[in-house]
């Protein structure tokens, strides 16, 4: 299963803040729309039906269907840009 680094899940609370989304709200990966081998992350509301739900403190982070074998052995971790703008990093964990 996916696992999130301190420094993901502070970059997802930075992302929600000001954000209208509810409190159970979360980070969303999933494979991108024709661009085989390619993920993108958006802010959901709530998972969509079949997804993998991961939560670390008080984040959540949805993991399409189809892109948790992908990420199984990984985790998720993030570098600070300008507010509201991290980079997210896929490591394979040891």
């Amino acid at each position: 299963m996916l696992t999130l680094t301190d420094n993901a899940v502070a970059a997802i609370r930075d992302l929600m803040v000001g954000e209208d989304v509810p409190a159970d709200a979360g980070l969303r990966i999933a494979p991108k729309e024709d661009q085989a081998g390619t993920l993108e992350v958006s802010l959901a509301s709530t998972p969509f039906e079949g997804d993998q739900v991961v939560e670390k403190e008080d984040v959540r982070v949805f993991v399409a269907q189809d892109a948790v074998q992908v990420l199984d052995d990984k985790s998720l971790d993030a570098q600070p840009g300008t507010p509201g703008h991290p980079t997210f990093r896929l490591n394979r964990r040891a």
